[in-house]
């Protein structure tokens, strides 16, 4: 993910050693805690932040989509901007949150337990966005049709029961600059899209989007929305980072959303 440090949405939770053989998941929590004592598994691997300050400090990394607004064209300033009432709701909401349940769970039953988000969401946008250049390049009046059509070459997008599904437009659609925004710890709200329609992008591809974004998308008649799944599209980062466990040495268990 070519990140310097650990973010804030990632990192330890309860440590350990002597690791050999990992479950991973894009939700972990006490129930899948159980299964992995239950199969000897050595430590367990969550991608959502589920407890502990990975959880609480979710919103910290949302900071990380100005740089891909940026990269769309959106002005610094006006990134900033359209971010800064999201980033205060998700860390209001996340406050009262019982950010003590999956990381007591793992304290009680002794069990390692990581939390690795952003880097795999960062691997997921990168893979995702570069298949589709490259899909798109000879195809200057490609529809969004063609934009599902490209997702589904990759097995994460052609296995899941829930498909690449257009939230906004039509599959007859001309899809314009296709963007594709699946970092920066959750959604950015109904002025992050606003400002990357605004910058020139014709359509954006995510892993999920609220309904107040596609309501004020749909009404503005501004761009299209594809929602490429959300299981799919964690699936995507995280088998990178398990083909590098595997690489290790290590033996990896898939669950709980991972679509191998």
């Amino acid at each position: 993910a070519e990140l310097k440090e650990v973010p804030a949405d990632s990192g330890i939770i309860y440590e350990g050693e002597n690791i050999k053989k990992v479950m991973i998941g894009v939700d972990m929590e006490a129930a899948e805690m159980l299964i992995a004592k239950e199969l000897q598994v050595d430590a367990v691997i969550t991608h959502h932040p589920v407890g502990g300050s990975p959880r609480i400090n979710l919103h910290q990394v949302m900071q990380n989509q100005i740089d891909r607004m940026v990269e769309a064209g959106v002005p610094i300033n006006k990134a900033q901007k359209a971010l800064a009432e999201q980033v205060d709701k998700v860390e209001r909401n996340l406050h009262v949150s019982n950010y003590d349940r999956a990381v007591s769970a793992a304290r009680v039953l002794k069990m390692p337990f990581v939390g690795i988000h952003t880097p795999t969401d960062i691997l997921a946008e990168k893979k995702v966005q570069g298949h589709l250049d490259q899909e798109l390049s000879d195809k200057p009046k490609a529809t969004v049709g063609d934009v599902i059509a490209s997702l589904k070459k990759l097995p994460e997008y052609s296995k899941t029961l829930a498909q690449p599904a257009v939230r906004v437009g039509t599959e007859k659609d001309f899809a314009g600059k296709v963007f594709v925004t699946m970092s920066g710890g959750t959604g950015g709200g109904v002025k992050v899209a606003e400002a990357f329609f605004a910058a020139g992008v014709g359509t954006l591809v995510c892993m999920h989007v609220p309904e107040d974004v596609i309501k004020a998308v749909k009404e503005q008649n501004i761009g299209n929305i594809i929602v490429a799944g959300h299981m799919a599209s964690d699936s995507v980062g995280i088998n990178q980072l398990v083909d590098a466990l595997e690489a290790k040495g290590l033996e990896v268990i898939r669950m709980s959303g991972v679509i191998g």
